[in-house]
């Protein structure tokens, strides 16, 4: 009511025309300041563009990869937030004579860890050893061991470093995966091996991937770093350069359960299996005990 009594007398005094104007005026002033809430001025709108895929292959990729995990095996004891033992003397699969044991087998001193198979009667065994697993599991990234191999004295050691699938409870090998960033057995000195494993492709069905003997006249002389860069697109293994690869292994077009169990958490295994399919091919020679593996460091990189 108060308005309209306001426009009436403006229109008395000045007319209609000039009323047209004032408010057209007014309503230019409305526009100028915008229509956001509060007459505040409309901002940019967002960039919308999805960022650009990460690019695995790409020379630089690793090169951003930043250290998140690993074991240095400094003071004189194993660190038990980072390992735990598997025991026993079932064979493991591929017929091995040892016997897993706890702790006796293991020291950590002078920075690096030990571990020691041995000749001794222990719960039906003539052999003891012992197996460690890592209680973190990881999934991708620039992996590395740096191991030196026992000396070689003789046949009948299968030291190896590597790494299952964390499912293997409820799926069993090989459908876990495997992921074998070394192999050595003790009658082919002066060599490693390089493998994979899975349902597609596995040593029981002699369908595995492998890079065969790789020459190494140093193993068991002297520490060496072996490595896998691990991706959603590849394993790639090499030995102390990531230049220095030795088997290359692509995803396959069509991916399946059973040809790359590889996108998911693996944990890391280091053990001496004593005889065995493959270590024991040409037998065990008993002279060879006491026989220890040294490890220097474990260590996990991923590109964030």
């Amino acid at each position: 009511m108060y308005h309209t009594s306001i426009l009436r007398l403006i229109m008395n005094k000045i007319g209609p025309l000039f009323l047209f104007l004032l408010l057209g005026t007014l309503s230019g002033c409305s526009s100028a300041l915008g229509a956001g809430s509060d007459n505040e001025p409309e901002t940019a709108q967002e960039d919308t563009k999805m960022p650009a895929p990460v690019d695995v292959f790409a020379p630089t990729y690793w090169e951003g990869a930043q250290l998140v995990w690993s074991d240095e095996f400094e003071g004189n004891a194993l660190n038990r937030e980072y390992w735990k033992f598997e025991t026993g003397n079932h064979g493991w699969g591929n017929n091995e004579l040892q016997n897993y044991l706890e702790d006796a087998n293991v020291s950590v001193s002078d920075g690096t860890l030990k571990i020691t198979a041995k000749k001794e009667e222990v719960g039906g065994s003539s052999y003891t050893a012992a197996r460690l697993n890592s209680i973190r599991e990881f999934k991708y990234g620039k992996i590395e061991i740096r191991a030196k191999i026992p000396e070689h004295k003789g046949n009948g050691l299968w030291p190896a470093l590597w790494m299952l699938g964390n499912d293997i409870g409820t799926v069993g090998w090989p459908a876990c995966g495997e992921i074998d960033i070394m192999e050595y057995v003790s009658y082919s000195p002066n060599e490693t091996h390089f493998s994979i494993h899975s349902t597609a492709n596995n040593h029981v069905n002699g369908t595995q991937i492998t890079s065969g003997p790789v020459p190494l006249e140093t193993i068991e002389e002297e520490f060496h770093t072996y490595g896998v860069l691990w991706t959603d697109k590849y394993l790639r293994f090499y030995i102390d350069d990531p230049e220095n690869i030795q088997l290359n292994f692509l995803r396959p077009a069509v991916v399946t359960a059973e040809n790359w169990p590889f996108s998911k958490p693996f944990y890391f295994l280091m053990n001496i299996a004593v005889g065995g399919n493959w270590g024991g091919q040409q037998g065990v020679e008993d002279s060879i005990f006491p026989a220890t593996m040294e490890v220097d460091f474990v260590r996990v990189y991923q590109v964030k």
